[in-house]
């Protein structure tokens, strides 16, 4: 039976289970987001392999290695409740960059086409922009945005924010959604502040 270039490659390598087990953890430790696949074709085994590895050591799959992650870098958030970011919110340093991803489902999408609606893509782009503000609350005051190609039912979005201007309390922040290597939308936010009522500082 032909293997894999992953497989031949793991298999290359000789490791032990618990060398493998040993290494497993290094790699999830330094990036939680790694599907079972990746590691499988990382350590040149089997998905179910990997499944069993990750029970063995009391890793949780990658949905839950996501929420965990999220809860603590909500925590950071001013702006927004929980809620009310768009996708998962996976890292963010207040007032220069952000990081989320949204995984499509079917209710996101044109029911005859399977594409995504555009206005979830911006709304995960515009909740992470807003997630910048350090106040309580913060608004998008102005949005400049291209839908570079369609997205399908099951991608996963992940979302890039940085701060790129900064006057005051108001804040121009680039984010670029991407689909693996796909750069699949890219917008410039302009977002602000809100204090008594009334944005600090004024937009002009």
């Amino acid at each position: 039976m032909r293997r894999s270039p992953g497989r031949a490659a793991g298999a290359r390598t000789g490791l032990s289970r618990a060398e493998r087990l040993e290494r497993l953890t290094r790699k999830l430790e330094a990036n939680p987001f790694l599907t079972d696949e990746d590691l499988a074709e990382a350590f040149g085994v089997s998905v179910q392999t990997i499944r069993l590895d990750r029970l063995s050591l009391g890793i949780p799959e990658l949905r839950e290695r996501v929420k965990q992650v999220a809860r603590r870098t909500y925590s950071r958030v001013r702006s927004l409740g929980s809620k009310d970011i768009v996708g998962d919110l996976i890292d963010i340093t207040i007032e220069e960059k952000a990081v989320s991803t949204l995984t499509t489902t079917e209710d996101m999408a044109f029911e005859r086409t399977g594409i995504v609606r555009g206005h979830f893509i911006f709304a995960q782009a515009d909740s992470l922009a807003i997630a910048l503000v350090d106040s309580p609350v913060a608004l998008t005051g102005l949005a400049n945005v291209k839908f570079k190609r369609p997205v399908r039912v099951g991608e996963k979005l992940l979302a890039k924010a940085e701060v790129i201007r900064r006057k005051g309390k108001k804040l121009v922040v680039l984010v670029q959604t991407w689909v693996g290597d796909d750069l699949v939308f890219r917008g410039k936010f302009v977002v602000f502040a809100v204090h008594g009522g009334g944005e600090e500082g004024g937009m002009t």
